[in-house]
């Protein structure tokens, strides 16, 4: 199943459920402000992704800015996001094999392969 790390308040987000919806896709939307990811779902995230840990992370946030972490270093990206989710990269959908960013909103679709309904 599909699942969408989903921030209702960001566009892009809102393109990329709309897209997905479109489809009629067995979907779980999970807003991840509200359901923050642990640092073991996270790990296990950049590793579906296969990129580098600097695309998990919204380097522009004020948050990540004071943090002064290194984007590049996994485990402080992991940390970061984990005690502030906010600084998620978002939207990504996950389909609990590969996960990509919806930037641009239509990158998701390389996911549905076999997951249409």
């Amino acid at each position: 199943m599909l699942t969408l790390l989903h921030n209702p308040r960001c566009s892009k987000s809102r393109q990329t459920l709309a897209l997905l919806e479109e489809r009629h896709l067995d979907m779980r939307v999970r807003r991840y402000l509200d359901e923050p990811l642990d640092e073991a779902e996270l790990r296990a995230l950049l590793t579906r992704l296969e990129a580098d840990s600097a695309a998990l992370v919204r380097t522009q946030e004020p948050e990540w800015k004071q943090l002064g972490a290194d984007p590049h270093d996994a485990e402080q990206v992991i940390q970061a996001i984990a005690a502030h989710p906010r600084i998620l990269q978002r939207p990504i959908a996950d389909d609990g094999q590969r996960a990509i960013i919806g930037r641009p909103t239509d990158a998701v679709l390389s996911l549905l392969d076999g997951t249409t309904a």
